[in-house]
């Protein structure tokens, strides 16, 4: 479509424009921490109702402290592992989903205790623990070997399952419930994602962050807006009918 006359001519981005302000930078920074606060006192509030979870949760968190999930640094082995699964590095970056948020959204879902989540990107797995809260079976696949190393402890201690593995390739099939951030995955990674999605058995519910499914054989059951470590996003609740 050819640009209208009177709009500004549209110019390519310098390093300049990238750039953040210190005080922008201190803001962001700020409100960081604010939102680590909220989720970890909402976490706190709701595994103290599930005491067996709190150790867990707390192994989980100091190795976060140690090792921080959001500073991965690039080299031969994760380049090759990218190549393998044809993701790129941009699409490993990507918060972490409360247990509070994430208790919420599965009892939305129907999730229970005769239920079985698959979590696509599990990470360190906090949503694996909301699971358990509600006494389902758990399982995150998580790319990342590193992230499976420091939490598979925790998590297996939790009655959580975290393996190394490439989203969309995982069995789906005993999935009653599957959650998905895909807020930094590109198109071309979601597409794949939701040819896995049609492994699942019809009725099974797919839960995904920040867009729906846009594809036939997915119904949306409802939409929600919720609390993660950066920020609200719009979460989708689907069901597959094949």
């Amino acid at each position: 479509m050819a640009q209208e006359p009177s709009s500004p001519p549209v110019k390519a981005p310098h390093d300049d424009d990238l750039a953040v302000s210190l005080p922008r930078l201190i803001l962001i920074r700020l409100w960081s921490m604010v939102l680590e606060l909220l989720t970890r006192l909402g976490d706190l509030a709701v595994l103290v109702w599930r005491p067996r979870l709190l150790g867990p949760y707390l192994g989980l968190w100091l190795r976060e402290a140690l090792v921080s999930p959001y500073r991965l640094r690039r080299s031969f082995e994760l380049t090759r592992l990218l190549q393998a699964s044809g993701q790129t590095f941009n699409e490993l970056m990507y918060g972490e989903t409360p247990v509070h948020t994430a208790l919420w959204l599965f009892r939305k879902a129907g999730l229970g205790k005769d239920g079985h989540l698959v979590d696509l990107g599990a990470g360190r797995g906090r949503t694996l623990l909301a699971a358990r809260w509600l006494g389902a079976k758990a399982r995150g696949v998580e790319l990342l070997p590193g992230h499976v190393a420091l939490a598979a402890g925790p998590l297996q201690r939790a009655g959580a399952q975290l393996v190394v593995g490439d989203a969309t390739h995982a069995d789906l099939a005993d999935a009653t419930h599957v959650f998905t951030n895909w807020t930094a995955l590109t198109p071309e990674t979601r597409a794949r994602l939701v040819e896995r999605f049609r492994t699942c058995r019809p009725g099974t519910r797919i839960l995904t962050v920040t867009r729906p499914v846009e594809s036939q054989g997915f119904t949306v059951l409802s939409r929600h807006r919720m609390l993660f470590t950066w920020g609200l996003e719009h979460v989708w609740v689907h069901e597959y009918r094949g």
